[in-house]
């Protein structure tokens, strides 16, 4: 049975990890430890995961809990510190994403995975939902032969885009902006798509919508004098799970969980476009906006037999349609319509297969290149953060020169 412990009781610690092993996986895997800054929060999920040991420092936990494996779920900002720390104890880790968020933090991940020789997974879940799944098999079996460019558009909606401007990653200091905290799943998405990786990116990107857009704002919606006319107002006091997780741990760390999203100290975009280059040809055009009155992506996939068309909705007039469609345009004239069953369950279904391979203990096939390692979580990053470092000089950045600074 393998010993695992939390680096971060945040709700994804918790409600992705925690429960899974405490109460799925009992037969393979054992929470043995958790560990985060705010003790209530440690409380709260050592309760909710059957009384999980908690720990008042980092060192404490492994010294005493005796992992075989990290799971980091801290802000973004930390990632690289529990994962190098987890690695120089020999233990391997598992991180949310993003890996990290910048190139230095990047490349010392790296390094330390080299030094020690103990392994990295970057839960990229989206990979695994049946839909993104398709894709990539449609693309192994040739349907539209050597891709040669990509146009990706992902729409947050202001529902879920507004969130970012709420939580910790309105600061780029924490997460690297939406380039590199959400983005990252999209990046992966392509990189293991056309199974190539990014050397080049230019960008642009504003913050439009959020920001110091509007005179009527406070510091956070609970004691705010607009609640009853701002449509960004959140109640998350009455709330039991947010009480729990936030409202009742603020006093330790002073995070407010539902800050105003038109704050002045709020400095990530939520308007971002893109230009990658790969190594072998593919060229890439991607954009982002956090706004939209609706959520869903869409991608075209151009290769030498044709092109690939595909889309899915996550809010909006569509999002409750039973059934996503692929079309395949060949060069005989031809339209191939694949439609794909709408999976149920967080993220398309990926969570759970994703737990699957990771707590399940079996040995599962994996001819499509499911799980990702470190190399993947760092190609997929240096593209947001060679976009943010371009967005900065208004020049293109090499993803080589961010390996190698």
């Amino acid at each position: 049975m393998k010993r695992y412990a939390l680096a971060g009781a945040s709700s994804r610690g918790l409600y992705m990890y925690g429960k899974a092993i405490s109460e799925r996986f009992t037969d393979s895997a054992k929470l043995v430890g958790v560990y985060d800054i705010n003790p209530v929060r440690s409380n709260l999920l050592s309760h909710e995961c059957g009384n999980v040991p908690v720990f008042n420092t980092f060192d404490e936990m492994m010294a005493s809990a005796k992992p075989d494996c990290v799971i980091v779920t801290t802000v973004d900002r930390f990632h690289h510190e529990y994962i190098i720390r987890a690695l120089e104890a020999g233990c391997d880790a598992i991180t949310e994403k993003p890996m990290t968020i910048d190139d230095a933090r990047c490349r010392a991940i790296l390094d330390a995975e080299k030094r020690t020789g103990r392994h990295v997974t970057v839960t990229f879940n989206y990979r695994f939902a049946l839909y993104v799944t398709r894709i990539k098999e449609l693309l192994r079996e040739g349907a539209i032969g050597e891709v040669y460019s990509v146009d990706f558009e992902w729409i947050l909606d202001t529902r879920h885009g507004a969130d970012y401007f709420r939580r910790w990653h309105r600061r780029k200091d924490n997460s690297g902006g939406l380039l590199v905290h959400k983005a990252t799943h999209h990046f992966d998405m392509i990189n293991w798509w056309v199974e190539d990786d990014p050397m080049l990116v230019y960008a642009t990107g504003s913050r439009r919508f959020y920001g110091p857009s509007r005179r009527e704002r406070g510091e956070r919606c609970s004691t705010c004098a607009y609640t009853r006319t701002c449509e960004f107002y959140v109640d998350y006091e009455h709330d039991a799970r947010m009480k729990a997780l936030y409202y009742d741990a603020e006093q330790v760390d002073g995070y407010f969980r539902d800050r105003c999203v038109f704050a002045d100290d709020i400095d990530i975009e939520d308007n971002m476009n893109a230009t990658v280059c790969y190594k072998h040809g593919v060229t890439m055009s991607y954009s982002l906006i956090a706004y939209s009155p609706y959520e869903g992506w869409r991608v075209a996939l151009n290769g030498f037999g044709g092109r690939i068309e595909a889309q899915e909705f996550h809010s909006g007039q569509r999002a409750g349609e039973s059934v996503q469609q692929i079309d395949v345009f060949n060069r005989r004239g031809e339209r191939v319509v694949y439609n794909i069953p709408r999976a149920t369950g967080n993220h398309a279904g990926g969570d759970d297969r994703l737990l699957e391979r990771l707590f399940s203990g079996r040995d599962i096939p994996d001819p499509l290149g499911y799980m990702a390692g470190s190399w993947s979580g760092a190609m997929s990053i240096l593209i947001g953060i060679g976009a943010n470092k371009s967005i900065a000089t208004g020049q293109p950045v090499s993803i080589d020169d961010l390996l190698k600074s």
